[in-house]
């Protein structure tokens, strides 16, 4: 039996030192971290003699002693504090650095803040955000209180506007009116005292509502220059006019008189103020030029003269003796008041009891409609105002909805009206067409409003591949800025103008040769702020400013569409012309007819085409 080869077989290597027994790879661990309260945060310790030394003793891996055990399985070890890889000590804050406060310390900084001293220091509420900005905002507010005065006292308005540059980046603005003039212990508390005005407390149509906008520019011109503002103003023949100089003291929301006396003024009666204030005046959209132009398109019984720098003086000469009707203060209406201001004007009526107080204070309710209204709301009748509960006076507030009450007047509001503002468009621009559609009064928040649109299309001066031109107005004045947020805007934007013949984008205004002025009149306009720049977004304002819109709209489109056929006719009649004498000189060679019957062929022919093509 043969026996078989030996196999060779490779010699195994030597095997690894055996790792000994309870020792594993070390595992790296992260870094051990301080906890936010240690044990000897929580428990009541002696005081540090120093800031180090407490930082030392709240941390536990720090302490001196013993070093602890290492732990099974954990190749970590733990140096002893007098290792020279230790990290520092943190070091302590400089009294530079500050310190943090205690409830006195922080009580003894807080203090009152005056309104001027808010409005210094956000001037960009009230529209004085930039240069450019700052000097139309300064013009704005002086005309809108010329324009309000001269309404007011029944006299036809004669403002200028001067405007004159002093050096780079600063000018010298003067307004000046032909109002009634302001009573000469009145003048420092209206141009140096914010929030000081007559037409906050009631519900009349105005331009100006807070009492702060002429004030602010005051301020603003005294932030920016230090110089004092001058304003000159008389009464009557029969006074003499007189002259003041004063700042404001904005910690304390007073004027400061730096001087005042009486001086020769060739005016009978008006108002001059005169600043100088850090500016740019530019030409363009959202100038001075472009906002006395649409003020000029909504008053046009206002005469307006302007003099600019560099420019030649404008002037917008007056269209209509006409006044505006003198505007009527309202009461608030139930619908519109809102539960603190009822309980506020409870507590401040003298009225004997809460019938005669709600039949007294609220527009359109009578005693017996105030006594239904106490009947739902579960209220004696003969409680006192003063001593109605919070809880009685909720009850009369939704008690006002479940009784039916007629809407505030509406005859208290002044609109510029059709035929004027066809008129002002017509001076502005030839154009095509020009319409104009006045809205029947209505209410929003128990508010009594009107709303007022109008157009001018086509014409040469006019380009169609551009957006239309949007005039935006509130009680007369023209709104500038913020043309987005405005509801005016949302209201046009939001008309079909596809279904009128007027191109247009998803979310724009339409594209056309066009221009569009459209106006509020209200009491109390909703503004987002306090520039009064943009009308708020209420449901009851953009469904009357779009039905106005629809308006103009349909009247657009007719013409329009009369135009087309206008134009499809002259093309046909220029066929006629062309074609119809070859027609009658064919018929005579073919028929051989004569001269004269081939002319009564064509007067036939002509006939018969023309009442067939008749719109």
């Amino acid at each position: 039996m043969k026996r078989k080869p030996a196999v060779k077989r490779r010699a195994r290597k030597p095997a690894p030192e055996a790792r000994p027994k309870g020792r594993k790879r070390a595992v790296m661990e992260e870094p051990e971290t301080l906890p936010l309260f240690g044990e000897e945060t929580m428990k009541p310790a002696a005081k540090a003699p120093t800031a180090q030394a407490a930082v030392v003793e709240a941390s536990p891996a720090r302490k001196k002693g013993p070093a602890a055990p290492k732990s099974r399985g954990s190749a970590r070890t733990v140096h002893d504090e007098d290792d020279d890889d230790a990290p520092a000590a943190p070091r302590t804050r400089s009294k530079a650095a500050g310190s943090y406060g205690t409830a006195e310390t922080i009580a003894s900084k807080q203090r009152e803040i005056s309104v001027s001293e808010f409005f210094a220091k956000n001037r960009h509420m009230l529209g004085f955000d930039s240069p450019t900005r700052a000097i139309l905002t300064a013009v704005k507010e002086a005309v809108d209180n010329s324009l309000d005065a001269c309404e007011e006292a029944g006299i036809a308005p004669d403002i200028v506007v001067e405007i004159h540059e002093i050096s780079e980046n600063r000018y010298r603005l003067v307004v000046e009116d032909s109002g009634p003039g302001i009573v000469k212990q009145q003048v420092p508390k209206i141009f140096g005292k914010l929030l000081y005005g007559s037409k906050f407390h009631e519900l009349r149509q105005s331009r100006g509502q807070q009492g702060i906008g002429i004030s602010a520019a005051v301020m603003y011109a005294q932030l920016t220059t230090g110089k004092p503002v001058k304003i000159t103003s008389r009464t009557g023949a029969k006074s003499k006019a007189h002259l003041y100089e004063l700042q404001i003291d904005t910690k304390k929301n007073a004027p400061i008189v730096l001087d005042d006396g009486a001086v020769e003024w060739e005016r009978l009666h008006g108002t001059r103020i005169e600043m100088e204030l850090e500016a740019i005046y530019q030409k363009g959209k959202r100038s001075v030029d472009q906002y006395l132009h649409q003020v000029a398109l909504a008053n046009p019984h206002a005469d307006i003269r302007f003099i600019a720098p560099k420019s030649d003086p404008v002037h917008y000469a007056r269209l209509s003796d006409q006044l505006p009707p003198p505007s009527v203060p309202i009461r608030p209406h139930p619908y519109g008041v809102e539960l603190g201001v009822l309980i506020e004007m409870m507590q401040g009526s003298s009225a004997r009891n809460v019938a005669s107080f709600l039949s007294h204070e609220f527009s359109r309710m009578s005693a017996k409609t105030a006594d239904e209204v106490l009947t739902i709301a579960r209220v004696p009748a003969k409680t006192k105002p003063a001593k109605v509960t919070r809880d009685q006076a909720e009850a009369i507030i939704k008690a006002f909805p479940k009784v039916k009450i007629m809407r505030p007047p509406t005859d208290v509001l002044s609109v510029v009206g059709e035929d004027l503002l066809i008129k002002s468009l017509q001076r502005e621009i030839k154009a095509d067409f020009y319409t104009a559609v006045s809205r029947p009064p209505t209410v929003y928040r128990g508010n009594p409003f009107q709303v007022e649109v109008a157009l001018a299309y086509g014409g040469p001066e006019m380009k169609g591949d551009e957006l239309v031109t949007l005039y935006r107005f509130a009680n007369r004045a023209p709104l500038i800025y913020q043309q987005n947020a405005c509801a005016i805007t949302s209201a046009v934007m939001s008309t079909a103008w596809r279904s009128y013949g007027i191109d247009q984008s998803k979310g724009a205004l339409p594209t056309a040769p066009m221009i569009i002025l459209a106006q509020i009149a209200s009491v109390w306009v909703p503004f987002t702020s306090e520039s009064k720049e943009a009308v708020a977004h209420y449901d009851d304002i953009i469904k009357e400013m779009k039905l106005a819109v629809q308006e103009c709209g349909r009247r657009l489109g007719a013409f329009i569409r009369r135009g087309a056929r206008e134009r499809d006719e002259a093309k046909k009649r220029s066929y006629i012309e062309k074609y119809i004498p070859h027609i009658g000189i064919a018929l005579q060679e073919i028929l051989g007819i004569s001269e004269k019957e081939e002319e009564k062929v064509v007067e036939t022919l002509v006939d018969t085409l023309e009442r067939s093509r008749k719109l």
